[in-house]
């Protein structure tokens, strides 16, 4: 069983909800990423989703975007979002950590550093999931099978346009959770309907047997606990993004910190 099925069993054990926090690697300091992640966990998440810097993402908004350029131009790429999971990882064995980006990235360090290049570093620095935003499930079903191979989930994409076929697809490769995007449009888009997020989470339990976490759109202590009534983990990127932006490094990893306080007590409520 992988770190990240274990946590979910765990949490569904004690009758409590995820909580999964993304930040960007390498945002907004090269150097500072291992320590707010640690800070993160403190604060009581459960998952720790690591996004890897792209010049293209499709599924981003502007705020997530602009902290990719940012950490591009601090020179982050592949090689150094390994390295900051394996410094996480000389003091936390326990956290899972999953990264979400694009292939693009992931293809390249194969053709760098060889076939399979990629599973077999990350399982090595520690990373436990991997969520590749325009990897379809029909066409990667052996990198599935690799990534389970060496102890990491497969994690994909499901929305509110997604079909049950899409669902059955998912369900057939997926493992560790699924991550369900509230609503149409990219990451930080408002207008997030809760009611809406609970009529089709049953949809997507008919067909997927893995957790549902829901992302896209959560903002605060409300909403939050609000999903997680009928979600599995609460996941937020685009706010904790936010905080950081701009903020020297203590005062910027402190206010991300108080803040997945007070979401996680609204969840535990």
């Amino acid at each position: 069983m992988s770190r990240i099925a274990n946590r979910f069993s765990d949490l569904k054990q004690a009758g409590r909800k995820a909580l999964v926090p993304y930040v960007t690697a390498g945002f907004p300091f090269a150097d500072t990423t291992p320590e707010l992640m640690h800070a993160m966990v403190a604060a009581g998440s459960d998952v720790i989703e690591l996004g890897v810097p792209f010049s293209d993402p499709m599924a981003d908004g502007p705020v997530i975007q602009k902290a990719g350029e940012q950490a591009l131009a601090l020179g982050i790429g592949m090689t150094q979002v390994l390295a900051m999971v394996r410094t996480f990882r000389e003091k936390d064995q326990t956290t899972p950590v999953v990264l979400m980006g694009y292939a693009n990235p992931v293809e390249r360090y194969d053709l760098k550093h060889g076939q399979d290049g990629f599973v077999r570093d990350a399982a090595a620095a520690g990373v436990d999931g991997v969520l590749i935003v325009d990897y379809p499930p029909e066409e990667c079903e052996e990198f599935a099978a690799r990534l389970r191979a060496s102890g990491m989930d497969l994690i994909f994409l499901l929305a509110p346009t997604s079909t049950d076929q899409r669902m059955q697809q998912v369900a057939r490769v997926a493992s560790g959770y699924v991550y369900y995007v509230s609503l149409k449009g990219v990451t930080g888009a408002g207008n997030l309907d809760t009611d809406a997020v609970e009529r089709m989470l049953p949809r997507i339990r008919a067909h997927v047997k893995v957790p549902v976490g829901v992302g896209f759109g959560i903002r605060d202590a409300a909403t939050a606990r609000a999903i997680g009534k009928s979600a599995d983990a609460v996941i937020i990127g685009t706010r904790i993004i936010q905080l950081l932006d701009g903020q020297p490094r203590a005062q910027g990893i402190a206010a991300v910190a108080e803040f997945l306080r007070g979401i996680r007590c609204a969840l535990d409520a």
